[in-house]
Parts: structure tokens; C-alpha cells; sequence
């Protein structure tokens, strides 16, 4: 027989952060549950609001499933008399597992019982486990509350545990649970009784909570749409899926509430007013019929009523205050041009030890050109304006302000100067990507600029740690500067964006431009570990996508000199790591790998071939074709040697007695060997 189970704690508001993380764990943990307890189940859906986090589980078992076991008893001559009756020990074995004398069986010399193991009730098994599947919950700034011994996100105030319609008598940090809990904190009603767990989502909603996450996101979609729509403006979800997940967890019962403001801040730059709406105000910023950003926003109120001119003006007041900022800081920044603002970086600190950010604008720009250089690029003005442009927002009032919206305000003030758009635009892509999964560089001159400013970061991140690694390099958590982004960032600039940059002459460049700037003894291992750095990032980016030996047996061809060939390299061994031909080809290339690891002889003599199968291997070498610009191709000739190659390990001896044919047969191997080692590194794949 099988019942559903309801299982919510109700909770003060919880930060909306911790909640997604919180529907995950709880779903892995009622899985693992059930799982280890033999408990089966038909489905689990994890809801959560901002003062709830429900578990709803359909048809779960009652109890364990009866187990039949047999049990081995002592060896027949102990287990029986002489006279053919049971033992004393045979008893004791009949006793100890609950079966009468007469249920004991003979089976290969030894006495046995069949025995049945009861399971234990579901009951009892939430009972013993379900406040230590919700104290394991992980997240940011678990406290004790009151006198709990225990540490939880925010304190608990009631808990509702049903199987069936029967209360589970359990309890969670000293709250017994109850088939009653509590609506929304605006609802007339207060308390809701849950008859069974089935009815507990429409339940709630008769008390102003919608307990499904996904519904409540729809639903302030859908609210949003139509409170735009009704006042001929139109509102963008593209890019704001942080937003949406944040105003879904900060609800339980959202109301759209337009609201407005004065049309003299619009004259700030769009993204600034849109990142305070967005970002720090958890607002739905307003477009107008023209595609031009409205003086309205859209406001979700966690709220049950009508009365909406208290929420209207305060949060009118609290975004006219912050853009009120953001025009006084615009008015300020604008009265100099973008240019004249490089002088400001020289009192503005780079790194300690490294100089000022002044300083990394030059070797911005001489980075630049070498990148452009090795590009083969002869107008390279463009590239770098880009770079000695690139830094001087942050000497601006409304980047000091608003700090994640550097490079942007960089953009919007180099158009007001009249700079060229790819400049302008090239100022805010220098930045890209800003995630490791973000954006790329769109056009060259931030593509660019964007490599040169994340190589110079690294090298002078490791040039400054060099007697200091433990604490400053990037290990584990700690990753001073962005470094690990940044290279993963480099790497996808150049792959993606099919950049033919050798990695390894561009990293020894910037080593030696802050080495000589800062007359710095750079180590001997630095560029080693500068690589190692890289390679470890380019494997991580490509874990799921290739399999470890694939990347191992490639690795010899240096994939920081030519990263677009490393990727096509690994993607070719993927296509073929289940060809009946490569595998082969594999088998005899592994073989001869081993044979030549001791033994190394690479010059033969044609006369000493004593057998046909020598002599019809050296043969298909030699008219083997070396064309090894395409690798699939190059793949694919190998199969001619196939035939030969089977051919001489059936019939040729390697470690011939006689020294000079036995070396000659090495040298012959050592000439295959070559051809295998164009694909890669056969004994690592």
C-alpha cells in the first residue's frame, strides 16, 4: 500500500540565494532516502518560497518490503545426535533467527532456515531521518537561533509532516509537526489545515502562497507583459534571468506596481539606470513603443490588498535618490573628455608592486601591437585607441559608483566625445568575456585588447607571487584577480574566434615587458607554471567535450602554440576512438612503443633484412604519403600499413640473437614509430 507525504517548514524569510540551492539538496537527499531504505516511490517535486521549503512525495510505500533469507546453520555432524535428532546447537541456531525446530532443513551437509526480515515502517524510518536531512542543508551564514544547539539559515516556526492524512509525529529543531500551517502574512487567512498532502498546493493558494516556484516565475512573466502592455510600453526578459529568479524567491504572492520617474534622469547613460533598476533595486525596467528606455518600471510586491500608494512612493523615492547620484556623477564625468582622463590613472594602483593602472595602459598598448603584429594586422590605430582608452572609466565618479559597469561607461562616454563605434565599442568588449560561459569580443579591436589586458593580469600575478605562492596563486577558492576567468577567457577569444596567436611567445613577451618595466629577476620556472596555468584551464574547459587520454596523448604538440589545431587534433581522436581500423592502428602502435622504450636504434641497412615481412614493411613506409596537413586523412593512409605491420609481428623475431639484425629490425620500428607519432601520443590514448 502506498500514501503521499507532505513534509513543508515554515521558516522566517529565507535569503533568496540559499533557496535554489536548497530545492536541490532536498530533492538529492528524499532520493537517497528512499533509495538506501529500499522505499518505493513514484515521484518528488521540492517547492519553495520565501518562508517555505515543501517536499510533496506521490505514492511512497509504507514500509519495507518483507525479505525471504536463508540462513546457514552449524555442519550436519554437530547439528545432529547420533541418533539422528537435532543438537543442542541446532536448537540454539532455531531459536536465535525465530523458527521453530521443525522449519530446519538439510542443504550440502549443513542444517538451514528460511527466514523473513520485516522492514521497517516509512513511519519510523521520517521519524529517525527527516531533521537531519534538513539540518544537512548547506548555504552562506547558517546561525544558531535561540537555544538550538543547531545551525539553520533562518529560525523555524512550524512544520507540517503528513503520510496520507496521518501526522507524522516528528520533530525539527524542537517544533513538533502538524497538519496545520500558516498563509500569506497579508491574508485573511491565517491558518490553513492540510487534509492531505495532495490538496496542499491549492490550499495554500486559498491563503495567498503559490508554493510552485515555476508557476510563480509565469506568473510575474505574464503579470509583467501585461502591466506594460496596458500602458503601451514593453518590457525585455532577455538577460534578466537573475532578476526573474530573484524577484521568484523574494514572493509568494506577487502584484505588479508601476511606478515612475522623472524624465531628467534618462539623460544618464541607459545602462546605468537599468543596472539600478535591475541589480540593486530588483526592478523591471519600462521601453517605450520607439525601443527608448521609459521613465517607468514595473515593481513585484510580496503583497495582499489594494491599496498600492505607500509601495509607489517609496519605491519612487528610493530610484530617484540613486539616479539623482548617477546624474550629478554623469554631469561631473562629462565636463572632460575620456582622453583626458589617462593622466588620473597614474595615482590609481595596478597591484602592489606592479605600478599604477597608468602604467598597465602602457603595456596595454604595446601588448596590442604585438598581438596585432603576430595577427599579420597593418592598421592598428583603431586597436590601439581601444587600449589606451580602455582603462580610464575607472578614474570616473559613476564607475566609482557603480564599479560593475566598467568598461560600459567607458563605451557611452567615448561616443559623447565622438570617438570612432568600433573604439567605443571596443572599450566595453575589452572586458568580455565577464563570465566563463559570457560573451566573447565581438570585433578585433576588443578581441585584441581583451587578450593583452588578461595576459598582462596573469603574468603580473604570478611575476608578484613568486616568493609568495600558497597564498596568492589560484588554488582552490582563492583566485586573486580573476585569473582563472581570465585565461579561460583568452582561450576562447583565440579558439572561438579562430585567432591564429602562439599563447607561449605572447605569455614570454608579457613576462619580459613587466620584467624589464620593474626590473623584476623573473624565476626560471615561471613561465613553466605560466603554461601548466593555461593547460590545466584548457582542460577544464574541455572536460566534458573530450575524454582524459585523448587530451593526455596530445599534449606533446604544445597546444598553446596552435590552440585551434590542439581543439581540431582531440576532436578527430573523439571521432575516431571507436574505428575498428585506429583501434588496430592503436594496438600496433602501443606495441611498438613498448619494444623501443629500452631499446633505441634508428639506422638500418636494407641488406640486413633477412625476411619478406621486413622487407614489405620498409617498403609500405617508404611509399607511405607524409601529406599531414589534414589528420583525418592522414588517419585514414595509416591503414595501408595495416597488412604489413600484422604481417611482421606474426613472422619477424625483434630481439633477433644475432645483434646487428636485431638493432636493424629496432631502426625499422623507430621509422613507423614516426608515423604513428604525427597522430599523437598512442600509449596515453
Amino acid at each position: 500500500m502506498r500514501k503521499d507525504f507532505l513534509l513543508e517548514v515554515l521558516v522566517q524569510e529565507l535569503p533568496y540565494k540559499f533557496i535554489p540551492s536548497a530545492i536541490t539538496q532536498l530533492e538529492s537527499s528524499f532520493k537517497k532516502l528512499f533509495v538506501e531504505n529500499a522505499l518505493a516511490y513514484g515521484d518528488i517535486k521540492v517547492y519553495a518560497t520565501p518562508r517555505r521549503l515543501a517536499v510533496l512525495v506521490d505514492d511512497l510505500a509504507l514500509c519495507q518490503e518483507t525479505v525471504s533469507k536463508d540462513v546457514k546453520g552449524p555442519i550436519l555432524n554437530i547439528a545432529k545426535t547420533e541418533t539422528g535428532d537435532f543438537s543442542p546447537a541446532a536448537i540454539g541456531f532455531a531459536k536465535k533467527n525465530g523458527v521453530e525446530i521443525t522449519d530446519l532443513y538439510e542443504k550440502d551437509n549443513y542444517i538451514w532456515a528460511k527466514i523473513e526480515i520485516k522492514g521497517n515502517s516509512t513511519v519510523d524510518i521520517l521519524k529517525e531521518n527527516v531533521e537531519s536531512l534538513i539540518l544537512k542543508l548547506q548555504g552562506a551564514h547558517f546561525m544558531r537561533w535561540a537555544y538550538n544547539s543547531e545551525k539553520f539559515s533562518r529560525p523555524i516556526e512550524n512544520v507540517v509532516a503528513l503520510l496520507g492524512n496521518e501526522v507524522v509525529d516528528l520533530k525539527i529543531l524542537e517544533r513538533s509537526a502538524t497538519n496545520k500551517t500558516f498563509g500569506h502574512r497579508y491574508s485573511q487567512n491565517k491558518e490553513v489545515v492540510i487534509t492531505e498532502p495532495k490538496k496542499y498546493v491549492e490550499l495554500l493558494k486559498t491563503a495567498n502562497v503559490i508554493v510552485k516556484q515555476d508557476e510563480r516565475r509565469d506568473l510575474i512573466v505574464d503579470l509583467a507583459k501585461k502591466c506594460a502592455s496596458e500602458n503601451n510600453l514593453t518590457i525585455k526578459f532577455d538577460n534578466m534571468e537573475e532578476l526573474l529568479e530573484e524577484v521568484t524567491f523574494i514572493n509568494e504572492w506577487p502584484v505588479p506596481v508601476l511606478c515612475d520617474f522623472s524624465e531628467k534622469y534618462l539623460q544618464v547613460p541607459e545602462i546605468v539606470t537599468t543596472t539600478v533598476m535591475t541589480q540593486h533595486q530588483r526592478y523591471f525596467p519600462l521601453w517605450d513603443s520607439n525601443g527608448k528606455l521609459s521613465n517607468h518600471f514595473i515593481t513585484m510586491a510580496n503583497y495582499v490588498g489594494s491599496e498600492f500608494s505607500n509601495i509607489k512612493a517609496g519605491n519612487q523615492r528610493v530610484i530617484c535618490a540613486r539616479l539623482e547620484d548617477g546624474v550629478f556623477f554623469y554631469q561631473e564625468d562629462t565636463k572632460t573628455k575620456l582622453s583626458e582622463k589617462l593622466e588620473n590613472l597614474k595615482g590609481m594602483t595596478f597591484q602592489k608592486g606592479l605600478g599604477s593602472l597608468y602604467d598597465k595602459t602602457q603595456r596595454l598598448v604595446d601588448l596590442s601591437s604585438k598581438i596585432a603584429d603576430i595577427l599579420n594586422i597593418q592598421e592598428k590605430d583603431d586597436i590601439l585607441r581601444v587600449a589606451k582608452l580602455a582603462k580610464c572609466d575607472l578614474s570616473t565618479k559613476l564607475v566609482f559608483e557603480f564599479t560593475e559597469l566598467q568598461g560600459f561607461i567607458g563605451q557611452d562616454y567615448a561616443r559623447v566625445d565622438g570617438e570612432k563605434e568600433n573604439v567605443a565599442l571596443g572599450i566595453s568588449e575589452h572586458y568580455f568575456p565577464l563570465g566563463a560561459n559570457g560573451e566573447l569580443p565581438s570585433a578585433i579591436e576588443g578581441q585584441i585588447v581583451s587578450i593583452a589586458d588578461k595576459i598582462d593580469t596573469i603574468c603580473a600575478l604570478f611575476i608578484s607571487t613568486q616568493g609568495d605562492k600558497k597564498k596568492k596563486r589560484p588554488t582552490g577558492s582563492n583566485d586573486p584577480l580573476g585569473a582563472r576567468r581570465a585565461a579561460i577567457g583568452i582561450l576562447r577569444t583565440v579558439i572561438e574566434k579562430k585567432l591564429n596567436i602562439n599563447l607561449e611567445e605572447l605569455i614570454k613577451y608579457s613576462i619580459s615587458v613587466l620584467a624589464k618595466e620593474f626590473s623584476i629577476e623573473v624565476e626560471e620556472v615561471l613561465f613553466d607554471e605560466l603554461k601548466e596555468f593555461f593547460v590545466q584551464r584548457l582542460v577544464f574547459m574541455y572536460e566534458k567535450e573530450f575524454t582524459t587520454n585523448v587530451m593526455n596523448s596530445i599534449f606533446a604538440f604544445n597546444p598553446l602554440t596552435d590552440l585551434t589545431g590542439f581543439i581540431k587534433r582531440a576532436e578527430v581522436l573523439m571521432k575516431y576512438q571507436d574505428d575498428a581500423d585506429f583501434a588496430i592502428i592503436k594496438e600496433n602502435a602501443t606495441r611498438v612503443s613498448r619494444i623501443l622504450k629500452e631499446n633505441n636504434f634508428d639506422l638500418f641497412d636494407e641488406k640486413l633484412f633477412a625476411l619478406d615481412e621486413e622487407k614489405n614493411l620498409y617498403n609500405a613506409i617508404l611509399a607511405h604519403s607524409e601529406e599531414k596537413s589534414d589528420l583525418e586523412k592522414y588517419i585514414k593512409s595509416l591503414n595501408v600499413l595495416i597488412k604489413p605491420i600484422t604481417e611482421f609481428f606474426d613472422k619477424v623475431l625483434v630481439m633477433d640473437k644475432d645483434e646487428k639484425i636485431k638493432n636493424n629490425r629496432i631502426a625499422l620500428l623507430n621509422k613507423l614509430k614516426e608515423k604513428f607519432s604525427i597522430v599523437c601520443d598512442f600509449e596515453k590514448l
